[in-house]
């Protein structure tokens, strides 16, 4: 059988770490073909190499069967390979037509000639269902949006292999469906798609065939179609994983968070993005915030950590009011907080990963004498929580944390977090882009912290997550409160028309 593209023996290494391992990955014309591996299996290196942004050490490409040489991303679109990546490579003061065309923009007499560039991604978004707004700044559209514009990108350049790197991974549910639509389409239309992804539904609900990578070797290549959901897990991990964490029955303590009345203004407009919110969370209760992306979770959220002032209303702490607290004086009072964009707010990324597990208490003594760090203390310390939560860095407590795969960065945060045995733990999206083995990880770490009488309050957009670790849920739809139910009291359904607002709890 000939193949679209062929990566044969690829080998790639990095200080310490083993990327990619005699790796084989072959992709059909027109099918999807989705490339599943836990955090740091080396899937995102073995594509960034068919990009063309990285030379492998060993091992050839061919496409149509013919061997060929990519020193870029320029040799790449040449032959037809198009990449959206994990963390968009967009311009946020530039429009959606700018970002489209950058690169591959016509001029005539030094001058840009924006009109057949507008008419043509105009067409383009019309055939594959990518409708966006040419003039838009992209610092103003949505997530959801931002993606439609890297894959316009893609079309743009006339990619016929389309490499997709954790495409969902910031999307909501809703979103979600719309990009399996898309995706189904161009495939249709005679594109073939590359597909990274931690999420197994989503390919069982999507691909054809799925290669498998564990710690840097290729495990398998199997038919979608005739393997399970728990058949992909185990070749992913290597063991069998409990997709829904065991939890047993906690006695509930007193109240540790208690919000009265909370109202929360969005930076930009000055409305209330979360509007006169009240709830409580007690020791030994996971209480879960659910909604849709953008309905006031992330501005409630700043709000109980400090990182935005409330407008009105009180936020209490094991009975004490921190309204008016600083974020660290927040900290020392109990509260942990592991942030919904671990690069933006969780970590220094250009700091080893000894220093971030000490973000929050280089400043004791423990760690510093005399206004000087201690070394070798901090050292030993980092050491221990890296065993502890299984974070993998290619050199250990001096790895910077820029260089690690996403679901390592995230245990360092979750790792410093909860080391601290924190009375409240804020936990928002903890498990975004993630793959089973680190969910189940992170899932028994929360549900530890609950058995030891943390309370914590989760947001999640991911209803399996809403549904199996929550003792109960909230949820909020533009910036209100709509319901506060059970999860075994409440359905899927009902739950998604809570969250679109079709229905609504009478809230005492």
């Amino acid at each position: 059988m000939s193949f679209l593209i062929e990566m044969c023996g690829i080998t790639k290494s990095f200080p310490g770490v083993m990327a990619n391992n005699d790796i084989t990955l072959q992709l059909k014309q027109g099918e999807i073909h989705a490339l599943l591996g836990e955090n740091g299996a080396g899937k995102s290196t073995l594509m960034s190499i068919l990009f063309g942004l990285y030379a492998p050490d060993k091992g050839v490409i061919k496409k149509n069967g013919q061997e060929i040489h990519l020193h870029g991303p320029g040799d790449a679109t040449r032959y037809g390979i198009g990449m959206v990546h994990q963390h968009f490579k967009l311009v946020h003061n530039f429009t959606v037509l700018e970002n489209i065309t950058l690169g591959v923009e016509s001029t005539r007499r030094g001058m840009l000639q924006m009109e057949e560039a507008r008419e043509r991604v105009l067409q383009l978004s019309r055939r594959y269902g990518l409708e966006v707004d040419p003039d838009a700044l992209i610092s103003n559209i949505t997530v959801g949006m931002q993606q439609r514009v890297e894959i316009l990108k893609m079309l743009y350049r006339d990619n016929e292999i389309l490499i997709m790197d954790e495409p969902t991974a910031v999307l909501t549910p809703q979103e979600i469906e719309e990009l399996m639509k898309i995706m189904q389409g161009l495939v249709e239309e005679g594109k073939s798609i590359l597909f990274i992804t931690h999420k197994l539904a989503e390919i069982k609900r999507i691909a054809h065939r799925c290669t498998v990578l564990r710690k840097g070797r290729h495990i398998a290549t199997t038919e979608v179609a005739t393997t399970t959901v728990e058949e992909l897990s185990e070749m992913m991990v290597g063991r069998k994983v409990d997709l829904v964490p065991p939890k047993s029955e906690v006695e509930l303590g007193e109240a540790v968070l208690q919000v009265h009345h909370l109202t929360v203004l969005n930076q930009v407009t000055q409305k209330a993005a979360v509007n006169n919110v009240s709830f409580t969370v007690r020791s030994g209760e996971i209480v879960c915030v659910a909604g849709i992306d953008g309905n006031g979770q992330s501005e409630l959220v700043y709000a109980l950590t400090g990182l935005l002032p409330a407008a009105a209303g009180s936020v209490y702490l094991d009975n004490r009011e921190i309204s008016n607290f600083s974020i660290r004086q927040r900290l020392l009072s109990g509260m942990a907080h592991i942030p919904e964009d671990r690069q933006r707010h969780g970590l220094v990324l250009d700091y080893s990963l000894a220093y971030n597990l000490i973000l929050q208490s280089y400043f004791t003594p423990r760690f510093s004498r005399r206004g000087f760090l201690r070394l070798a203390p901090i050292t030993v310390y980092a050491q221990e929580l890296i065993s502890r939560f299984d974070i993998r860095a290619g050199q250990g407590s001096g790895t910077m944390v820029r260089s690690m795969s996403g679901g390592n960065q995230q245990k360092a945060i979750l790792a410093r977090e909860i080391d601290g045995q924190p009375r409240l733990l804020l936990a928002v999206q903890p498990t975004r882009g993630l793959d089973v083995g680190a969910i189940e990880f992170i899932h028994r770490q929360l549900i530890e912290q609950r058995r030891q009488g943390a309370a914590i309050l989760l947001v999640s957009l991911e209803l399996d997550e809403v549904m199996n670790i929550s003792d109960r849920i909230l949820v909020i739809y533009e910036g209100e409160l709509v319901a506060d139910v059970e999860p075994l009291q409440v359905s899927y359904q009902e739950l998604g028309l809570y969250m679109s607002g079709s229905k609504r709890e009478v809230m005492v």
